[in-house]
Parts: C-alpha cells; sequence; structure tokens
C-alpha cells in the first residue's frame, strides 16, 4: 500500500495491525511534492498466513477487489511452484497484465526474469 508521507501513519497503523511486513520511504524526483510511503509484504508465508486471509474474509469494497482476487490468485500459483514453469510464469504475467496500472508485457517479463533465474521449461 502507497500514501505520501504526510499520510505514512496509516500505513504503520496498519503494520501494527498485521504485524507483518515493512514500511518503506520512497523519494520522488518528478514534479511532485511530496516523498511516498509503502507499508510492503514481501514475505509469501506473510502473504499466505495473514494478509489473504485477512482480506478474504473482509473483502474490499472497492474495485481493488478484483485486482486482490487476481493478486490472491497469483500467489496460489506461486505455492504450488507454477511459478517456476514456463506456462506458469506466463499465466501469472497475463493476469498480472490486468492489473493496477497495467504494465507492458515486456517490461513484466524483464521484471520477473530479475525474480526467477531458474524457471524450467516444463510447461
Amino acid at each position: 500500500m502507497t500514501q505520501g508521507t504526510q499520510s505514512v501513519d496509516c500505513l504503520e497503523d496498519l503494520k501494527d495491525f498485521f504485524q507483518v511486513g515493512r514500511l518503506e520511504r520512497n523519494q520522488r524526483h518528478d514534479n511532485h511534492k511530496e516523498h511516498l510511503s509503502q507499508f510492503v509484504v514481501a514475505s509469501r508465508r506473510e502473504l499466505t498466513e495473514t494478509i489473504i486471509p485477512f482480506f478474504r474474509r473482509h473483502p474490499l469494497r472497492t474495485v481493488k477487489r478484483y485486482d486482490f482476487q487476481k493478486f490472491a490468485y497469483c500467489v496460489e500459483l506461486m505455492e504450488d511452484d507454477r511459478h517456476l514453469t514456463r506456462a506458469g510464469l506466463l499465466e501469472i504475467v497475463e493476469i498480472s497484465e490486468t492489473m493496477n496500472r497495467r504494465k507492458p508485457r515486456h517490461e513484466l517479463i524483464r521484471i520477473l526474469r530479475g525474480h526467477t533465474p531458474d524457471i524450467r521449461d516444463t510447461g
């Protein structure tokens, strides 16, 4: 979750509530006056045991609900090691293309290559 640095208190509250994740501050170098702060949960275990179950019990009431459902499904694919196959990785890329700001496919593949160097070509 990302907020302007002036609203970092709500991110700290999230971190305290969930007892997982970390806070990061991102310096902006564009025409925006306010830097950004993020609540980041990068641990798959923390996602599957804490974050995803919470939002399944308490669904979002905005269009972000659909992005969350897609995100949770991608995490499930990773739990089943599907991201280690070419077909599974492409499925994740195709899903992620439909989420949030919709990064171009070549950008997603570049990002994923940097995080999955040992992909097996097993289908």
